[in-house]
This record gives C-alpha cells, sequence and structure tokens, in this order.
C-alpha cells in the first residue's frame, strides 16, 4: 500500500473541478502546501464597466498590457478620430486588465489611480478585484513570476500567434496559493525592500556618470555650453574660437565642445591613430579572439566575454591589437556608449564587428585610457549623433567626426591621474551594479520560494 500511494496521487471529489490529470499534478507539486489554493474567481467577479462611444474631436488615453507581469501602461494617447473602434471601456482603479486574444507570459495587470481614466479596446476585458481577500500588489507580483508563467500558459488555447485564457475559464478553473491578507503584506513588503533598496542604488551608480564628467571638466578647466548653436538668420563666431574658414565647419563641428582654458587643446588625429591597418600574420590556424558588438557593456565600458577564432575566418571584420580602443559607431550602440580598451587578447589580436572604430596611439605623451574616458562622456555620445550618415536605421558616426574633435591634453602623468581616478569612480559604479542586480535576485528568489515549493 506504501508503494502505491507514491505513485498514484487522489484527490479529494469536492476539490474536483475539471478532468485534467495534468492539472492536479501541476499544481500540487509546485504550490507551498502551507497555503490554501483558491480558484481566481474566488477573489474575482465580473467588472462593471461603463462603455464609452468614441466621439472623434474628444483625446482618450488607450491602455495596453505588457508581458510578464508588467502590469499596465499608457499605450497611446488618440484622437476619437484616429481610433479604428469606436466603443472603448472605461477602467477603473483596482480592476485586473488583460488582452481576452492574448495572454500568454503573464499578461496581466492591475489598473491604478493614475491609469483610471484610460480605456480598454473590446480585446480588452477586465474583472473587480476583491481586496477584502487579495492585496492588488501581491496579485501583480504573481504575474512577475516565471513559475506563474508556465503555470498559466499550460491553459492557454489558441493558435500561435493568439494564445489566451479565456475570462471564465481563469474564474472558475485556475487556482492559485492565497496566504492570509497580513501574510500577502508580509511578502510584499520583504520583496519591495530589496527592490527599493536597489533602484535607489541604480540611481546612485547612474549620477557616477555625472560626477565623473564634472570631475574631468573641473580638472581640465573645460566650461559646458562651448558648442557654437545654430540659430536662424545670422550666426556669429567669436573670433577666438575661429580656427578655420567654413561655415559648416564652424557651425556644426565639435571644434570647442571640450576645449580647456588651462591645457592645449588637440584634435585626436594629431594625437592617435584612427582605424589604422592592421594586419594579421600568416599563420595556418592562427588563433585570435573575436569581439561582436553584443559582448561590449553599455554601462561598463568593459568587453565581458573574449571568443576565439581562426586567422581564416577573420574576413570581413575590423581587426585590432592588444591595447587598442573599439568604439562603436552605429546607432543605437553609439548612443548606449559602447567602447572599451581590449585587453588579454590571444596572440595580442583581435577581430570584431565591422561598426566599430579602432583608436591606437604610437604616442609616448598621450594615455589612450585618458582619451578612452571623453569618448564615453554623455556630452560627446549626443554631439556624436548631430554628425550621423546614412539613412534612419543604419546611421553611423564619421571618422571625420573623431579626427576633428578637440579634447584637452595635459602633461602624461596629469592624464594617468585623472584616468585612475576615473577608474576608480566607474569601479564603484560597476559594484553599484552588481549589487543591484543581487537585490533583485534576491528578492525573486525570496517570492518565489515562499509562493512554491
Amino acid at each position: 500500500m506504501e508503494t502505491s500511494q507514491k505513485k498514484l496521487h487522489f484527490i479529494s471529489y469536492s476539490n474536483l473541478n475539471k478532468w485534467d490529470a495534468k492539472f492536479y499534478l501541476t499544481n500540487e507539486t509546485i504550490f507551498n502546501p502551507k497555503y490554501k489554493q483558491v480558484l481566481f474567481g474566488n477573489f474575482l467577479s465580473k467588472a462593471s464597466i461603463e462603455k464609452v462611444k468614441i466621439e472623434d474631436g474628444k483625446k482618450y488615453k488607450i491602455l495596453g498590457v505588457r508581458s510578464y507581469g508588467k502590469g499596465v501602461y499608457l499605450n497611446r494617447e488618440s484622437l476619437g478620430k484616429d481610433l479604428k473602434m469606436k466603443e472603448y471601456y472605461k477602467a477603473k482603479p483596482n480592476h485586473l486588465f488583460w488582452c481576452k486574444v492574448d495572454t500568454k507570459n503573464g499578461a496581466f495587470g492591475v489598473v491604478n489611480n493614475k491609469l483610471s481614466d484610460g480605456f480598454g479596446s473590446s480585446n480588452m476585458t477586465f474583472a473587480e478585484i476583491d481586496t477584502d481577500k487579495i492585496n492588488v500588489d501581491f496579485l501583480q507580483l504573481l504575474f512577475t513570476s516565471k513559475k506563474i508563467h508556465s503555470y498559466l500558459d499550460s491553459f492557454v488555447t489558441g493558435t500561435t500567434n493568439r494564445k489566451y485564457i479565456r475570462p471564465d475559464q481563469l474564474l472558475e478553473e485556475i487556482h492559485i496559493p492565497l496566504p492570509t491578507l497580513q501574510e500577502q503584506q508580509e511578502i510584499v513588503e520583504a520583496y519591495f525592500s530589496k527592490i527599493n533598496e536597489a533602484n535607489q542604488l541604480e540611481l546612485e551608480a547612474n549620477n557616477i556618470d555625472q560626477e565623473i564628467e564634472q570631475y574631468l571638466f573641473t580638472e581640465l578647466g573645460i566650461s559646458t555650453g562651448n558648442k557654437i548653436e545654430k540659430k536662424k538668420g545670422l550666426n556669429f563666431v567669436e573670433f577666438s574660437q575661429l580656427e578655420r574658414w567654413g561655415v559648416e565647419y564652424n557651425l556644426n563641428s565639435s571644434n570647442s565642445l571640450l576645449s580647456s582654458k588651462k591645457f592645449p587643446n588637440k584634435r585626436l588625429k594629431d594625437i592617435v591613430l584612427i582605424n589604422p591597418t592592421t594586419t594579421l600574420p600568416k599563420v595556418p590556424n592562427l588563433q585570435i579572439s573575436f569581439i561582436p558588438m553584443e559582448v561590449v557593456s553599455d554601462d561598463y565600458g568593459i568587453v565581458t566575454e573574449l571568443r576565439n577564432k581562426t586567422v581564416s575566418e577573420s574576413k570581413g571584420y575590423t581587426k585590432f591589437m592588444e591595447g587598442d580602443l573599439i568604439w562603436a559607431r552605429i546607432t543605437p550602440c553609439m548612443q548606449n556608449g559602447k567602447s572599451a580598451i581590449v585587453k588579454n587578447l590571444e596572440n595580442g589580436l583581435g577581430v570584431g564587428s565591422t561598426e566599430f572604430h579602432i583608436i591606437r596611439t604610437e604616442n609616448a605623451n598621450i594615455n589612450l585610457d585618458y582619451i578612452y574616458h571623453f569618448l564615453r562622456l554623455d556630452i560627446v555620445l549626443k554631439d556624436a549623433m548631430s554628425h550621423f550618415t546614412g539613412s534612419a536605421g543604419q546611421q553611423r558616426v564619421p571618422k571625420s567626426y573623431l579626427e576633428e574633435l578637440l579634447i584637452p591634453i595635459p602633461e602624461y602623468h596629469k592624464q594617468t591621474e585623472i584616468s585612475n581616478h576615473l577608474y576608480q569612480l566607474k569601479d564603484q559604479k560597476i559594484k553599484l551594479f552588481k549589487k543591484v542586480e543581487q537585490l533583485k535576485h534576491q528578492a525573486n528568489e525570496e517570492f518565489e520560494k515562499a509562493i512554491f515549493q
């Protein structure tokens, strides 16, 4: 009998809601038996929703809902005449909102007070939440869980692009674990305690970018707002800023963007090599490092992974050497600051995306790490965008932009001092982001540990 009990699963007849063995086995397996399992219909009911006829001259806030529990959001604001459907449903606070023709991957959201003046189309549906039984934050949090996504998706029907759970099916057939309101509140508070701490650290990490810029400008005597503003009609250029004759050069250039009053300002083309030729040795099966665009970190400015290639596989790639600076020239990678000094290359050689500009120094008076910090500045990245060439979606920063970029060049020891301090700030930023990731992971892990076995 003991052996048969290990193989047989018994369900009380009073709890038998549907003929579906997978449903009961899944239910028994994943949820914490500490909590009572209830139907969604235990705390949800059909909502009383106002149907609104759309008027051409009025503006309407149209709501949408994101997958993976990211909730309700303002999809767009449209005039009535621009809406194809002429009847919409008025949202209310604390209503569950989802798309009744596409409900896979946790695409459910709770309507909050800020979005309660929004509208849902006839493809969307609402249910009223009984807040005396369930905490709305706890409910929304459930929809962020990958295990809940998998569990709910086991109920969906429909075609590949239109997988859905019927409203009546959600209310009458699907169970979830429901702790007491007090327990729900404790779970929510524990989760958001870590998330709020993570958000605060993330803000501190992002503020380091401003600290880096301020430090550079102060140390080098750079004044912000030096760039000449192009205006309609007459444009005046101070004689002290006039380096060469040319209207376009003076009205649309970075020649005064970072100019210093303390140190000499030099164009990059006069102090470094930009896109130099790199010749790979003709050695059979020579191993070299491969760096595609995706392994260059936006936030940290480092190469997160080195891959290997042989020389025979390197055709069509940008070639570089140990210690070179790679700088993305294509949108949106350039705007995200994808750049890094390449180190620890296999045989001191590397290949990568054709969308990298390569910067190299053979000048003993130039510290390339110092240049690297300048090319990651937000002010430089935004200025580079004004020099894009190419069609939309394939825009690039031309080599000429880097060639003409003026930056202050102090003595080598000062470059090194500045660079070392900025690396310390960057290391601090990396540590903060790692702590952010750790806290978010802990928050999700502890939540799932509370709800699931």
